[in-house]
């Protein structure tokens, strides 16, 4: 509890709807800005509140819209919410947004849109502006390509499956895709898993590298350590075939800006001195943040070519922000692209099989945004791929209608007291890993590792990893005889990194094994291209037994089978993207395990993060 806080503050802060910390800025504003009302000081707490919880903003026609943990027994309706159209025009008059007596602090944004009003914390308004602004000013004209070099270059990196001699008559949007990324400045490559958004960043690149010209200097990123590493391998795997230069080495985001400890300015590269690459590609863009975006697109050279690549259905990033996803959905700016029309005007009304719809007309303009989705999944179909469709639309029958036997033998539904086909999937995994870590062979015991995996929305409680994961370790034990001990390396031990480590190249997120080698001696095994990367364990400066995991931390992986816990249909974690996520990571089977109430409303309940970039602002 903020004990300075008083009156609604203080009703506020018991109810758990605002932390001590959203209390104690607000009223620090507040005094530092001369303001005395009390709607206006709810209000920034309220917009500290949404910031912590994902929002760049506060939406005023939503302020009723927040969550309290599930076992709260709080009437949200019953708090005294102020009137929304008191709390505008009070904060109109603000000295927190118009500059006061007391100085030009002004630490509060109000912008009206045609939605509605939105409040911000000037850092975040800021950020979003700029991105804003970097964005329209790159799509202002198109990059010089030579025309022929990118016709030849599309036919020969898309051609038919079948007949590699014939180029494709029907090509998917991954032609589309790439011709797009040559042809702007700024592109944007979105789909679900299994769409193959890699294999055509790859040819992106190879295209770019065919045009006539220096040779072009390229960087691959991402959010983190495991998705950067993952980026590399899959480029570098195709860079013999396509001609790329070989050894492209992938960073994070902050490795790529140049991140400087106790420095004035936090990266080396910034909006006085930009990045010095040609063409810059950024994987699982869903899980950067506003700011890190800012401070990408503030370094980027305005004549590099920018291709953001993700899946804007997916859990967002843990900061601020669903910058993919309002891209994706942003009004559309950019000029028309004459050499993209020219070159696969006659693909855009293409379908190569039934589930490759041809593109819609506001697919079409979204073209000229650099916007470009790929929707033919290559990685799953039939079951998976049906119910991750119908929990990304919201349609809840549908989705029960898919779990409870709708015809979809990859999809099983299970009461939380059915835990025996769980248990058969654990127990027989780990019994299969430590066969092979115990024979030594490291690639038999990461590839089994993969066979299964249990996830869970929560960390804690009844619904949590914790619980989850002793429950697991607890099964394998009785099916051994043995009782397993995570303070001990043992031969088929699961293991997760929880921090990155750039000198053995093990990132945060990354999975692996404990093996027996033939000298008898353990080791630590991870997978690293098409060979096991192997070294001691005590080398590995943070690192966790994991029987279970958060579906969080299984972004970017995939997995034969996948366990969903789900937690009561109160959580506030529960959310369609959530489900969403979950579902993708597995590539055979998915096993749900809950309530048929907790699907429906994690199935109803969006992740609603607040922003104004999709939102057409003067």
């Amino acid at each position: 509890m903020a004990q300075r806080g008083k009156g609604r503050l203080r009703i506020f802060n018991e109810a758990g709807v605002l932390a001590a910390a959203d209390v104690h800025v607000a009223l620090r504003l507040s005094a530092l800005g001369g303001e005395s009302s009390e709607d206006v000081v709810l209000a920034t707490a309220l917009a500290v509140r949404a910031v912590r919880a994902g929002s760049v903003c506060l939406d005023l026609t939503r302020i009723r819209e927040v969550t309290v943990d599930e076992e709260s027994e709080v009437d949200l309706d019953a708090l005294p919410w102020p009137d929304d159209d008191t709390v505008v025009e009070a904060l109109r008059r603000s000295p927190l947004i118009t500059g006061g007596s007391k100085g030009p602090l002004r630490p509060l944004r109000l912008v009206d849109t045609a939605e509605g009003g939105l409040l911000y914390l000037d850092r975040y308004f800021r950020q979003e502006a700029t991105i804003r602004r970097v964005l329209d000013q790159r799509a202002v004209g198109q990059p010089l390509v030579d025309e022929q070099a990118l016709r030849d270059g599309l036919d020969a990196l898309f051609r038919d499956q079948h007949d590699v001699e014939t180029p494709s008559p029907s090509p998917d949007r991954q032609r589309i895709a790439a011709a797009v990324a040559a042809t702007q400045w700024t592109s944007v490559v979105v789909g679900g898993p299994g769409t193959g958004k890699t294999h055509t960043v790859a040819r992106v690149l190879a295209l770019l590298t065919r045009q006539p010209g220096p040779t072009r200097r390229i960087a691959l990123a991402a959010p983190t350590g495991k998705a950067a590493a993952r980026l590399q391998e899959a480029v570098n795997e195709q860079s013999d075939a396509l001609g790329l230069p070989p050894d492209l080495n992938a960073m994070t985001l902050h490795r790529l800006l140049g991140w400087q400890r106790g420095r004035g300015s936090r990266f080396r590269y910034n909006a006085n001195n930009h990045l010095p690459y040609d063409v810059i590609v950024v994987d699982e863009t869903s899980m950067v943040s506003l700011t890190m975006m800012c401070r990408l697109l503030e370094a980027v050279r305005p004549d590099t070519h920018l291709v953001l690549v993700g899946d804007p259905d997916q859990l967002t990033s843990v900061d601020a922000g669903a910058v993919l996803a309002d891209l994706v959905a942003r009004p559309v700016s950019g000029t028309e692209n004459p050499v993209l029309a020219r070159v696969v005007g006659a693909d855009l009304e293409a379908a190569d099989d039934p589930l490759e719809a041809s593109l819609s007309t506001g697919e079409r303009d979204r073209l000229r945004g650099g916007v470009v989705r790929l929707s033919r999944g290559r990685r799953f179909g039939g079951g998976i791929a049906t119910l991750a469709v119908a929990v990304r639309d919201g349609d809840e029958d549908r989705v029960i209608e898919i779990l409870r036997g709708g015809g979809a033998p990859e999809v099983s539904f299970h009461d939380p007291d059915d835990l025996d086909a769980l248990r058969s999937d654990v127990v027989g995994t780990a019994a299969a890993v430590t066969r092979s870590a115990e024979s030594g062979d490291a690639a038999a015991a990461l590839r089994h590792s993969e066979e299964h995996r249990l996830l869970c929305a929560h960390r804690e409680g009844p619904y949590g990893v914790q619980r989850w994961a002793r429950q697991a370790m607890e099964w394998v034990g009785e099916a051994t005889g043995q009782r397993l001990d995570p303070d001990r390396w043992y031969p088929g031990q699961p293991l997760m990194v929880t921090a990155n480590d750039h000198e053995t190249k093990i990132y945060n997120g990354d999975t692996g094994v404990i093996v027996r080698r033939d000298d008898d001696e353990l080791v630590a095994a991870f997978v690293r291209g098409n060979e096991p990367f192997l070294f001691h364990p005590t080398h590995l400066s943070a690192v966790q037994t994991v029987y279970a995991m958060t579906i969080h931390r299984s972004q970017g992986s995939q997995y034969d089978t996948v366990s969903v816990v789900l937690p009561g249909e109160a959580s506030s974690l529960l959310t369609r993207e959530l489900l969403y996520t979950a579902i993708t990571r597995a590539r055979q089977h998915v096993r749900i395990i809950g309530t048929e109430d907790a699907v429906r409303a994690g199935v109803q309940r969006r992740v609603l993060r607040a922003s104004g970039l999709r939102r057409a602002i003067p």
